[in-house]
């Protein structure tokens, strides 16, 4: 099995703070972020960043639905990882100053692949595709925040 990367970014007009508490918000600002792949969201534990452990399904293609359930932890400042109860799936998402009163959020997510020809189609598509997803997430992120 390889390992599957898919990563993105963006510059928020916003301090890296505010950017990062917007998503660090697991009970508010974070399900509005979401886009149209994803449902059932469920604050299980927490709620707000370290500690918070959230549910989602994450329907990446029209046959492909991932049931997740996440812990979330802050390693180091500006920094949430997602790690998948359900799988090997780990999201980062890193937000750091990027000039006066802008922000870079950058989100990448890691999984171990499957092997044989799926494998292939797996680490060719798949990235991609969650980045235009994790793209949308920023998107929104950004009109939320920029506001």
């Amino acid at each position: 099995m390889a390992q599957v990367e898919a990563t993105t970014e963006r510059i928020i007009a916003a301090d890296a703070e505010t950017v990062f508490d917007a998503l660090a918000d697991y009970s508010g600002t974070r399900a509005k972020l979401l886009p149209e792949h994803f449902s059932e969201y469920e604050v299980r534990e927490g709620g707000d960043g370290e500690g918070t452990l959230v549910h989602w399904k994450l329907q990446a293609t029209s046959k492909r639905v991932r049931d997740c359930l996440l812990e979330v932890t802050e390693p180091t400042d500006g920094q949430l990882v997602e790690k998948d109860r359900n799988s090997s799936m780990v999201t980062t998402w890193t937000v750091t100053p990027a000039g006066e009163g802008k922000s870079r959020a950058v989100v990448s997510t890691v999984w171990n692949g499957a092997g044989g020809i799926g494998g292939f189609f797996e680490r060719t598509f798949a990235p991609k595709g969650l980045g235009r997803i994790y793209d949308a997430v920023l998107a929104k992120l950004a009109d939320e925040v920029e506001k």
